[in-house]
């Protein structure tokens, strides 16, 4: 199955990054029915298809998924879309 890792440096702190990353956790929430919880600095997110993590530091973001089958054609897409997001939200 596709992974995805993708770790993104910021400057926003470990507040400010953990409130971008609730809007994310929203957002796919919303769009596209995953389900997340966090436990500390990592939120944990799964749904139909894709499963995994985003763990905040201080000083850096990263994501890193796993795709379903299904997903798999869409993997390329679905890096770019998170690469974007965390460019406008952790820049």
């Amino acid at each position: 199955m596709p992974r995805i890792d993708i770790e993104r440096e910021h400057h926003l702190g470990i507040e400010a990054a953990r409130g971008a990353v609730d809007k994310v956790a929203a957002s796919m929430q919303e769009k596209f029915g995953l389900s997340h919880q966090w436990q500390g600095d990592v939120l944990h997110f799964s749904g139909t298809g894709v499963s995994g993590s985003i763990a905040v530091s201080a000083q850096a973001v990263r994501v890193a998924a796993q795709l379903g089958l299904l997903l798999s054609p869409l993997k390329g897409r679905i890096e770019q879309d998170i690469r974007q997001r965390l460019d406008r939200d952790f820049a």
